[in-house]
């Protein structure tokens, strides 16, 4: 019987419910029981991956931060700092913006390599300080992302795929977002599901009929044991 393929999924947009931004629990059973390495590849801060891998039960791989901070389950690489990020979110409150996600601000407390704001608050004069500090804005869907333009999950993927011993020819990656692409472009095929913007749609393989979990799901029972 042939193997599953390693699988490289985001979260947000990908395992979440279409009505918000929970996980569909649906996901948990199938990727508990895939037989090949799952790689989480995702913009959130670097806790949150983790916590699904332990939540799931599946080994800690993982692409955080868009690419910012990579963990192989063994060594935790950082490709980015925090320090220029910083300085955007306090020239972007003293210009009388803010990053709104209210006083204790979970969406960002843990992050190691970037800043994310609100997708409520002005992107402009956040593009405009941040390039002025060389970094970028990146538009998720479910936020901006402050970050260095260098680091991105694909690299990310490569460096999980080196130390662990995976074939990026074989592996399945599935996505929603522009920050997926880089992932879309190292593996060997690509999803993006229903809801995605234009530019994961154009680097995809295959754009899928469903959305969000939906889309993930009826991908993985297609894809079983095809490696």
């Amino acid at each position: 019987m042939a193997a599953d393929p390693p699988l490289v999924l985001d979260i947000d947009g990908t395992l979440t419910r279409p009505e918000g931004w929970g996980i569909d629990s649906r996901v948990f059973d199938p990727l508990r029981e895939w037989d090949a390495p799952v790689v989480i590849a995702t913009g959130k801060a670097f806790p949150y991956p983790v916590a699904l891998c332990h939540f799931v039960a599946i080994p800690e791989l993982v692409v955080a931060e868009n690419g910012g901070v990579v963990y192989t389950g063994d060594d935790v690489f950082f490709t980015a700092d925090r320090e220029a990020a910083q300085a955007v979110t306090e020239e972007y409150r003293a210009a009388g913006y803010d990053l709104g996600w209210g006083d204790e601000d979970t969406v960002n407390r843990w992050r190691e390599t970037e800043i994310a704001v609100n997708l409520e608050q002005p992107i402009e004069p956040l593009r405009d300080i941040a390039a002025e500090h060389g970094l970028e804005v990146i538009d998720t869907g479910y936020a901006y992302h402050v970050k260095d333009a260098d680091p991105n999950k694909g690299d990310g993927v490569v460096t999980i795929a080196d130390h662990v011993g995976i074939d990026l020819d074989d592996c399945v990656a599935v996505g929603d977002s522009i920050n997926d692409v880089s992932t879309f472009e190292a593996v060997g095929r690509s999803f993006a599901v229903a809801n995605a913007d234009e530019p994961a749609t154009r680097a995809a393989d295959e754009v899928l009929d469903d959305v969000h979990a939906d889309a993930t799901l009826a991908v993985l029972e297609r894809i079983r044991g095809t490696k």
